[in-house]
């Protein structure tokens, strides 16, 4: 009896994190987000702004437009090019969606989705884009999206960021297999490996481009695909694309600090500058650490000094509107001061700065905000002369 009983609890223990896990997200519950390709055209409809994308996926295609891909994974990489409207009744920081027909005057919304064949003729759509541009806007901005995003979601989180913050860059979106589930973590973990050659291969046609330069962003355990994708390339003898990207951002990546370490040591070099977003009250990477059965996450914030040693630049979050797993897009705070004036694209490019005036910046940036705390690398701490201030945290801070 004794044994059945002991065997018993550590069946509730185990099932403890999926409990946890579902009263995190249960408040999220409810109908999945559409893109409404399906629906018709409203041209007399009020929205924002059109935003164009083009799109790189290992999502499977459907056999409706709705939705265009789905939760299934394909061995191949597929095109497409679509636009996403942002609604005019639009709050900075919002995703504002619909599970049904979406109203383009209050939900994000997609139009005119097109397959394109293959990677070549996609190679040629981002330089037809890039062309039309100025040279200063001659720059690709990469977005990957995190765990639990069916293909509208993780588009339109894309499609939010860049209309907030300003992003002026020809803005592609990388959409891996998530199942879109709350209980399908071990899924995505494993869609997230799988996606990794996708993303090389996107990163290797968008570095053959005409562009000035790529940026990347990854987006909790969309952060882990961007880490693998990096690896492939370096592994496969490719670091040589390695320069002609001009920022890496990790937001509240879904890391295990082992498995980041090892990618970083297969990594001679990592793209620079490279920057983490943390934050200590991201109650989601707490979670994914229970389930996992490991430490706590890169994006945690419990491991700034092991990252500033291997030359990633850190910022903080925690105390910015709630610190959430999302806060990095959804804070109101955070896209007021650093979509209006560009700062976050200096912090996160090596666009006309040098260290010390990155380092001048950032100290802009914890002056008009304290609560906003940056940890720069290593490389650009150690290159501060005698006499020279150091506006912001040097890692001694790390664990308040």
């Amino acid at each position: 009896m004794v044994g059945a009983v002991s065997r018993m609890k550590k069946a509730a223990i185990r099932f403890v994190p999926v409990i946890l896990l579902a009263a995190l997200l249960q408040g999220c519950a409810g109908p999945r987000a559409v893109t409404g390709l399906a629906s018709p055209t409203q041209s007399d409809a009020r929205y924002l702004s059109t935003i164009p994308f083009l799109v790189a996926t290992t999502r499977a295609a459907s056999a409706t437009a709705e939705p265009p891909y789905s939760r299934d994974r394909s061995l191949a990489l597929s095109f497409a090019q679509v636009n996403v409207l942002v609604p005019a009744m639009h709050r900075p920081g919002s995703v504002e969606t619909s599970s049904g027909i979406p109203d383009p005057t209050r939900h994000f919304s997609a139009r005119n989705l097109t397959h394109i064949a293959d990677g070549k003729s996609f190679l040629s759509q981002l330089n037809a884009r890039l062309a039309k541009r100025p040279p200063s806007q001659r720059e690709i901005f990469i977005f990957v999206h995190g765990y639990n995003n069916n293909f509208a979601e993780g588009l339109f989180r894309n499609a939010q960021i860049v209309h907030d913050y300003n992003i002026s860059s020809v803005p592609l979106h990388f959409s891996w297999a998530s199942a879109a589930s709350f209980g399908g973590y071990l899924f995505d973990r494993d869609s997230a490996l799988q996606a990794r050659a996708g993303l090389a291969e996107t990163i290797e046609i968008a570095a053959r481009s005409n562009a000035s330069g790529i940026v990347i962003a990854g987006h909790s355990m969309g952060a882990y695909v961007v880490m693998e994708a990096l690896r492939t390339l370096a592994l496969s003898g490719k670091s040589y694309i390695f320069p002609k990207i001009r920022g890496v951002m990790l937001a509240a990546p879904d890391i295990d600090p082992d498995v980041f370490s090892s990618q970083v040591n297969d990594i001679p070099t990592l793209p620079q500058p490279f920057t983490i977003i943390v934050s200590r009250r991201d109650r989601a990477l707490s979670v994914s650490r229970r389930l996992t059965g490991g430490g706590p996450r890169i994006g945690s914030g419990s491991n700034i000094p092991l990252l500033q040693k291997k030359n990633v630049q850190v910022i903080d979050i925690s105390d910015i509107d709630g610190g959430g797993h999302s806060a990095f897009a959804s804070s109101g705070t955070l896209i007021q001061l650093l979509g209006s004036n560009r700062l976050l694209r200096r912090l996160i490019t090596d666009e006309d700065a040098t260290a010390n005036t990155k380092v001048a910046e950032a100290g802009q940036a914890v002056f008009e905000n304290a609560a906003l705390a940056i940890h720069l690398p290593v490389r650009i701490l150690e290159g501060l002369g005698p006499g020279q201030s150091r506006p912001v945290s040097d890692g001694s801070n790390a664990s308040r």
